[in-house]
């Protein structure tokens, strides 16, 4: 490890931790991967050699992480976001879901402003944030999200209940509402609400729709607006992680980017 390699802790090893982990090794990343928050009496086999396991986020601290990113399950973006920016650390967030709690993202929020840290929303399955985000800047009159994933990719969720997934024929819109109702009901599959509501209009006023497509074997996004700034259309068909259907190799992708950018010290 060199002293100038950005000192990274992951919260989470699963099929997206492992995946940013991999890409970073592949891609010989100036990254350190010093820790790795777990639940307490989660599986240690398969943990790189070599790294610390942190089960308290109060055990933060004396690793002394340049970076913290989250990529585990909504619940553990409250103890861990406080513990990294009470630090000074930036810390990213996958399970943006986590965000419907207005008061935590608030409480968050103002102690990234106290601590000079950044609390940091990748784009994650989404492209066209930055465009999204900047046309927000002027008043936007509409956001409307689709998420358009394989029937398997619903599995165990409430769309069972609301569609039968092993026999559909056509593509189904089974949820259609706001990013708030959307990210809460379904925070494995639904995260990205939350990002395109938060670079938008809010959680509140951005709609989301949900479909389950026999047709597809990727996962598609297409966002669109309308605004002072003009329209925009943003379609995204990603591949899914081999090793879990509900989440896209391109969140992980972008994890590693925002990773490779800070060791880089070069923001594109």
């Amino acid at each position: 490890m060199s002293e100038s390699d950005l000192r990274l802790v992951l919260i989470g090893w699963g099929a997206i931790g492992r995946r940013v982990a991999e890409l970073l090794e592949s891609r010989g990343a100036p990254v350190q991967i010093v820790a790795i928050g777990l639940r307490e009496g989660s599986d240690l086999t398969d943990l790189p050699e070599g790294i610390a396991v942190l089960t308290d986020p109060a055990e933060l601290a004396p690793v002394s992480p340049d970076l913290v990113v989250e990529a585990a399950a909504r619940n553990c973006v409250a103890g861990w976001g406080r513990a990294a920016l009470d630090l000074g650390c930036d810390f990213a967030v996958t399970s943006t879901s986590a965000f419907v709690d207005e008061a935590l993202f608030a409480e968050l929020r103002a102690l990234a402003r106290k601590k000079r840290a950044h609390l940091v929303i990748p784009p994650g399955a989404l492209g066209g944030i930055d465009a999204l985000s900047a046309a927000a800047r002027l008043p936007l009159r509409s956001v409307r999200h689709e998420i358009i994933k394989p029937p398997r990719a619903w599995a165990s969720t409430a769309a069972a209940k609301l569609c039968n997934l092993d026999h559909l024929t056509d593509a189904t819109t089974f949820f259609e509402g706001t990013a708030r109702e959307a990210a809460d009901a379904y925070p494995k599959n639904a995260n990205v609400a939350v990002i395109s509501a938060l670079a938008g209009i809010g959680l509140d006023a951005t709609t989301i729709a949900l479909v389950a497509d026999p047709a597809a074997t990727i996962n598609s996004h297409v966002v669109r607006a309308e605004g002072d700034f003009g329209k925009m259309e943003i379609r995204l068909d990603n591949r899914p992680l081999a090793t879990n259907p509900k989440s896209s190799e391109m969140t992980a992708l972008s994890l590693v980017r925002l990773i490779e950018t800070r060791a880089a010290g070069v923001v594109i």
